[in-house]
């Protein structure tokens, strides 16, 4: 085993419960095993700190699984995903939701998230890469899935000298699986779809509409899927304008929208960003508007350009609102903190020249709880904006 000594100082945010130990932390790093087993972590002092995965080749060299003596083996990560299972249960979560949370859930790097009788799993990191069929055995004994598929095609796995890769770990795929997510029937591509399949962090951001639609003309924008769409037909919008650039994601949104029965939904291929400044142009406003973007800040370098991205966009919105029109919006990039956030809305009412009501601000589902201590797991911040 690995006997990892930080430098003096460096254990206090660990010790906060922080899960990573970065390599420039590190004052000596004594014994031998193979990358990817677990490592001793301790104080400059020889204090205990805890047990992790080690990976040279990461800028995260440990990720901090045990902070006891626990023995780190089959049982140890047994318990760990029945008890984030149990969680899930216990909030009332059942057909779809997010089992694991990675660091969130005291797993670090593992990701697994079910849809209906699938899960879909993400091994981001070596130590959870050499461990991927105990992880799957695991969960066939604690779910019983009729399939279990991977979705490790994600850059971040490079970082961890791992190439991207997918494809059916258990079971067999059923290409035409459908959930259903605020009592809304939806066709999930778990093969092909964002993420691992669907954004099931905003399921109740999607079900809050039901305070601010009834009897408006609603923009979706950057729908996806189309999860804010349907809820915003369901819950009685007078029209649904779902916008996006992915063609594939409009034909998912249209037959999602059939499956259900809603007729007042339309779907339009566009950019959003030029799409609202011609419907500036054109004079075209609505009551309700959903901003949903991608992430526009993917690291601390970029955080200028998408902080001004993320501004511009709600600018433009605020100005195609009605009159005492709602603006529901969205942010998944980590680094746009909320205190940026709030500026950045700020900023977007000054230069829409329009006083704006604060009215909510909210963040990932439940099941998508982070960690204290570990704040990167706070990444999506959505408010909702009054428009005098």
């Amino acid at each position: 085993m690995y006997t990892v000594t930080l430098k003096k100082g460096e254990e206090k945010r660990i010790m906060q419960f922080h899960p990573w130990v970065y390599a420039n932390e590190v004052s000596r790093i004594e014994g031998k095993d193979a990358q990817g087993s677990i490592a001793r972590v301790q104080a400059f002092d020889g204090r205990f700190v805890g047990y992790g995965f080690i990976n040279h080749k990461s800028k995260i060299l440990v990720r901090i699984l045990s902070r006891d003596e626990t023995p780190v083996d089959r049982e140890f990560f047994y318990n760990r995903i029945k008890m984030a299972k149990e969680y899930r249960e216990s909030l009332g979560y059942g057909d779809s939701y997010r089992v694991v949370f990675g660091e969130s859930d005291l797993l670090p790097a593992l990701i697994v998230d079910k849809y209906g009788d699938h899960l879909s799993v993400q091994f981001l990191a070596l130590g959870m890469e050499v461990r991927k069929q105990m992880i799957v055995d695991i969960l066939v004994d604690l779910f019983h899935p009729a399939c279990i598929y991977e979705r490790s095609d994600v850059a971040v796995r490079e970082k961890e000298g791992l190439q991207q890769t997918k494809g059916l770990l258990y079971g067999k795929l059923n290409k035409d699986l459908v959930i259903e997510e605020n009592s809304i029937k939806m066709g999930i591509d778990v093969e092909n779809g964002q993420k691992t399949g669907y954004f099931l962090d905003q399921k109740e951001n999607r079900d809050n509409l039901k305070r601010y639609v009834k009897d408006k003309t609603v923009l979706d924008c950057f729908c996806n899927q189309g999860g804010f769409s349907l809820c915003a037909a369901k819950y009685g919008a007078k029209e649904v304008v779902a916008a996006d650039i992915s063609e594939s994601a409009l034909e998912s949104v249209r037959k999602n929208a059939a499956m259900n029965g809603f007729k007042n939904v339309v779907t339009i291929a566009a950019d959003v960003f030029q799409l609202l400044k011609d419907y500036k142009k054109e004079g075209k406003k609505f009551d309700v508007i959903i901003l949903d973007p991608p992430a526009f800040i993917k690291t601390v370098d970029s955080v200028k350009n998408g902080y001004y991205g993320y501004r511009d966009i709600n600018t433009q919105a605020l100005k195609l609102l009605n009159n005492g029109g709602t603006l529901v919006t969205c942010s998944c990039s980590q680094h746009l903190t909320v205190p940026l956030f709030m500026q950045m809305l700020t900023e977007a009412s000054v230069a829409a020249k329009t006083p704006v009501r604060f009215v909510e601000l909210r963040t990932q589902a439940r099941d998508h709880a982070f960690l204290l201590g570990a704040e990167e797991g706070l990444y999506l911040k959505v408010a909702v904006l009054k428009k005098f």
